[in-house]
């Protein structure tokens, strides 16, 4: 980025002696606002058995929207989020992004029925979608060009760091009782959020550029339909009428998308941008990171509390181990790429999370907790490497006038990623499990065990169960590792044509 691109209509930060200071305030907040709105992505999962036994009597439909409805609202909405805090402020629509998070939250919190509800939470993605992409923005935009590694690299790891509080968080509230509370903390997190936001943030420069609703219209409901199919694929069937029309709908709105952007002088998201190799398997490599935490995050909470006897609040803690690598050293990654180059880095993250999920199929298997957070810091280790390695390619391939739509691109791939990933590991789970217990009409380990009448009887659908879990583990550590080996090798091919 060049100097101008980093003034601001008040005096720049960077220039003023205290501007390092500033710049680890604004990193500060922007990294509170992301951990929030990714956090709570993981955080319902903790509150569904709650759910199902409040006055809500949501059905399994019902159900699956009130948890979903946050994500695909989100990730369809994202990449619009970006381009519009491009063109008119990304510190503004931050705030108003944190307001309509915030009250979202709040309908939730107070929901007499699951059409309230689903509504509350379709709110809150919307409001997601217009923090997550900005905050990314406003630090490329506020952090000198010596500190912007660092800063993207500490971004970067609290979107998987969000995952992990999200848990934690959930578990936490949902101890207070009545899963309103959930959605009442979400709420205030939020309003602090935005207050410090407002303090901290600097008004960064606004780039006069069209708004194209077609392409924006056309990108959204793509994503959107995808993501429909996704997410109801597990639950309605892979051959389901409403699957197949979303990814039906998907192919026609996403290449109706792409063919028209082409013939735009100024379009909202260049699709010959994924051409770009550095580009394409970044985003590749981000939406499979994602696809595997996620699919860790859906099981992790089940499995302890079923395998292990954890309460909430200890099955939260209990995923820690996963976070030390990215706090501890997130920081250091951009020297640790720079000094052993890409392609290496690359390798080795996803060599350490795919080996990681192996690890904990392995754990899952049978054993102590403490084989099991073993392979969680492999694991962090893994997504340590990954996260802010691959933000930095995606975030420096566009250039700075486009940086939310850049930050919007990032957060629709760990989006996708997330939703597969659950959707996913969710079948073969649910597959599994079903044909271990031989018995017709049960499908999860809640109605085998309602079932059982035994101690002995409960046992063995745990040990079935956990032995389910360890399956479903394997399928992901490996998808995870074939995936890192096309990553790699693309990076390797550039790496080698930028050096011709």
């Amino acid at each position: 980025m060049t100097t101008s691109a980093l003034s601001f209509r008040s005096n720049s930060s960077i220039e003023h002696p205290s501007g390092e200071q500033r710049e680890s305030w604004v990193l500060s907040a922007m990294c509170l606002c992301t951990v929030l709105v990714v956090g709570f992505v993981a955080s319902i999962n903790l509150a569904v058995p709650k759910l199902a036994a409040s006055s809500l009597h949501p059905s399994g439909a019902g159900m699956l929207w009130i948890v979903d409805a946050y994500v695909v609202v989100f990730a369809g909405l994202v990449i619009l989020g970006g381009a519009i805090g491009d063109r008119y402020g990304r510190k503004g629509l931050l705030l108003v992004g944190l307001a309509i998070f915030a009250t979202g939250a709040a309908i939730s919190a107070a929901a007499p029925d699951v059409a309230v509800m689903v509504a509350g939470r379709a709110l809150t993605g919307v409001g997601a979608a217009a923090v997550l992409p900005n905050s990314l923005a406003v630090i490329l935009h506020t952090s000198a060009a010596d500190r912007r590694p660092a800063a993207i690299a500490a971004w970067a790891s609290m979107t998987g760091i969000g995952g992990v509080v999200g848990n934690l968080g959930g578990g936490l509230a949902l101890t207070a009782g009545s899963w309103r509370w959930l959605f009442v903390v979400a709420a205030a997190c939020a309003l602090g959020c935005l207050a410090l936001s407002a303090v901290v943030t600097p008004v960064t420069a606004r780039h006069d550029r069209h708004l194209d609703p077609i392409a924006a219209g056309l990108l959204t409901g793509g994503s959107l339909a995808l993501l429909v199919g996704i997410i109801e694929g597990p639950q309605r069937g892979w051959t389901s009428l409403v699957v197949i029309a979303g990814f039906i709908a998907a192919v026609v709105l996403l290449g109706a998308w792409c063919g028209y952007e082409l013939r735009q002088s100024d379009p909202l998201l260049d699709p010959r941008v994924f051409v770009v190799p550095r580009v394409g398997s970044a985003s590749v490599g981000m939406f499979i990171v994602f696809f595997g935490m996620f699919a860790l995050f859906y099981l992790n909470a089940s499995f302890l509390q079923y395998d292990h006897g954890f309460g909430l609040v200890r099955t939260g803690l209990a995923v820690l181990p996963l976070t030390a690598p990215m706090i501890l050293g997130a920081r250091r990654v951009p020297a640790i790429q720079q000094r052993i180059g890409l392609p290496p880095t690359i390798g080795g993250s996803f060599a350490l999370v795919g080996g990681g999920l192996l690890g904990l199929a392995t754990a899952a298997r049978g054993g102590s907790y403490l084989g099991y957070a073993a392979w969680l810091v492999v694991l962090g280790l893994g997504i340590m490497l990954a996260l802010p390695t691959l933000t930095s390619v995606i975030a420096t391939s566009l250039p700075p006038d486009r940086a939310g739509v850049s930050s919007g691109l990032q957060a629709t791939t760990r989006e996708l990623g997330s939703a597969l990933g659950v959707a996913v590991v969710g079948s073969v789970l649910n597959a599994r499990f079903a044909a271990a217990v031989h018995s017709d009409g049960i499908r999860s380990v809640g109605q085998a065990l309602a079932a059982t009448t035994t101690a002995v009887a409960r046992r063995h659908v745990v040990n079935v169960y956990a032995a389910s879990v360890a399956g479903a583990l394997a399928v992901v550590g490996v998808i995870v590792l074939c995936a890192g080996v096309l990553v790699t090798g693309q990076a390797v091919l550039s790496g080698r044509r930028g050096t011709e």
